[in-house]
């Protein structure tokens, strides 16, 4: 059984109501018991009793009591240590960390790890982060997301108070991102800026963004052309001032030139032939920039992941082509 846990609400789940933020995250929490639970006060909204009606907002703090929400033989045994969690996936989520002092954790999310649990998602970061304590009395938490199959630089707060300030810095806009993609085709002009509303629609295929205008929220990103190779790839800085859910990858698409490998926006076409590892997502959150809780900023980066660094090779691109991900992006930053 997991022990109470505090987990921020991402920008990309404002205005859900509880209980459906609930399922997103524990789908096998029966809608029966999340009622008593809010009833006897022991889910909270930023301190405070929630009801299932509730719409959250970007930043709230959701304390999550006790759930026996692990999957089957997670119980500690001879390969987990304290926490239920293996040895070499402790090892493996060790070797991730790319910052660490007594406030923040940043990691370096390897692709294909997603970071909270969901419907068959049994594997996910959530459940490995008491191997992330480092011997900390509290368990460190989330306070923003990437996407399963995006690699790069993560945040983690080491206790509430943490979490509650990194939490207000996202929702003022005061923290910078900027990802790094491999697209198909160059944009024109080669660099600029992205204002195209999207709105979420659910398909049998899952979640899925589509511009909107009239129902959709606004989402802005700032992109810029680090190289190309020949007209048909490029390698793109990306830094998006909102933060909607799989924002880069439908604005990418919208402007002609999906992301190699992102079959959900790009279809056939993000699957290059001839392109080294064309299936797999061309999409790394290359360097965060945030106000540290001690009062500094905090700027850290995170090496490709080994497919990148294979499709880079392959095109001659370089990381050091690009020692300053954030120059020449997003103006009023």
């Amino acid at each position: 059984m997991s022990g109470v846990r505090i987990l921020a609400v991402a920008a990309d789940e404002a205005e859900l109501r509880l209980d459906r933020w609930f399922r997103r995250h524990f789908p096998d929490l029966a809608h029966g018991r999340l009622e008593r639970l809010l009833r006897t006060g022991q889910i909270r909204l930023d301190g405070r009793r929630a009801a299932a009606g509730d719409h959250v907002t970007a930043g709230q703090l959701v304390r999550v009591p006790p759930l026996d929400d692990r999957p089957p033989g997670a119980h500690a045994g001879p390969d987990r240590p304290a926490g239920g969690v293996r040895a070499g996936d402790a090892a493996m989520v060790q070797r991730a960390v790319l910052h660490r002092d007594d406030a923040v954790i940043v990691l370096d999310k390897p692709p294909g790890l997603a970071v909270q649990g969901g419907t068959g998602t049994e594997r996910h970061l959530d459940a490995l982060l008491d191997a992330l304590r480092f011997g900390a009395a509290e368990r460190p938490r989330l306070v923003h997301r990437l996407d399963r199959d995006t690699s790069g630089v993560l945040v983690l707060a080491r206790s509430a108070a943490v979490a509650a300030k990194l939490a207000a810095a996202f929702r003022s806009k005061t923290v910078r991102k900027v990802y790094w993609a491999l697209t198909v085709g160059v944009p024109k002009p080669r660099q600029g800026r992205i204002d195209l509303a999207l709105a979420k629609l659910m398909r049998p295929g899952g979640e899925r963004v589509v511009a909107d205008d009239e129902a959709g929220k606004r989402a802005v990103t700032y992109y810029r052309t680090v190289a190309h190779a020949g007209g048909k790839i490029a390698w793109l800085a990306l830094e998006p001032v909102t933060g909607r859910t799989h924002q880069l990858r439908a604005h990418a698409a919208a402007i002609g030139t999906p992301i190699v490998g992102d079959g959900k926006y790009g279809g056939a076409a993000a699957h290059p032939a001839g392109v080294p590892q064309a299936r797999q997502l061309h999409l790394h959150a290359r360097a965060i920039d945030f106000p540290h809780p001690d009062g500094d900023r905090l700027r850290v980066t995170a090496p490709l992941p080994p497919h990148m660094r294979e499709t880079w090779a392959f095109f001659g691109f370089a990381e050091s082509d690009d020692a300053d991900p954030f120059a020449g992006l997003a103006p009023d930053a």
